[in-house]
């Protein structure tokens, strides 16, 4: 995981932040960069939605 800013806030200061690209996750008082899903991850979605249709 990348860390985003070095900074530590509260869950209320995180959720006043403005929607971010790439996605942040707030996670132990640290804003964390979400790591983007790999292609084993996309196929299972993808078989995970077919099935479920």
């Amino acid at each position: 995981m990348v860390r985003a800013f070095a900074k530590t806030l509260t869950l209320q200061e995180f959720l006043q932040q403005p929607e971010t690209k790439p996605a942040t996750e707030y996670l132990n008082g640290e804003i964390i960069q979400k790591p983007m899903p790999k292609g084993r991850h996309r196929r299972l979605q993808v078989k995970l939605c077919t099935t479920t249709n």
